[in-house]
């Protein structure tokens, strides 16, 4: 058996909520892409299934337990997915994954290059956390 028959196949967890592709412009000085983007891309996909289970408004109020586990290159596509975990009184606490493809290789599989989970908070029009609708 091979090396490759060997590793399991990962799967992303969660709904896809978005998909882009690693430009220049988003690199860091040693030319890998730059980790804000990705956090940047993170906190938007997280974004999505908080503001549908708040019904409205979110602010993010946290991040923790972020892992970098591959670097992203100029011209991969990465895809972000999203899973609400828990729910509190306003609180939505989201994990997200980016996975990155290979746009060079014909036959790229792809790979789980971060991961962390975001806390949003259910907010009204004056930016004061609200009350999440009943599930």
């Amino acid at each position: 058996m091979t090396d490759a028959e060997q590793t399991p196949v990962l799967l992303p967890e969660g709904q896809p909520v978005g998909r882009v592709i690693a430009m220049p412009a988003d690199t860091n000085p040693e030319g890998d892409i730059f980790g804000g983007w990705l956090l940047a891309q993170m906190d938007l996909a997280g974004a999505t299934p908080a503001f549908e289970r708040a019904n409205g408004r979110c602010a993010t109020v946290a991040l923790d337990g972020m892992v970098f586990h591959q670097p992203v290159s100029v011209g991969d596509e990465v895809s972000t997915y999203a899973k609400v975990i828990h729910t509190g009184r306003t609180s939505i606490r989201v994990h997200v994954e980016v996975w990155k493809r290979s746009r060079g290789e014909a036959e790229a599989r792809s790979v789980r290059v971060t991961e962390g989970v975001f806390t949003y908070v259910a907010i009204d029009a004056d930016r004061k956390p609200r009350p999440l609708p009943a599930a």
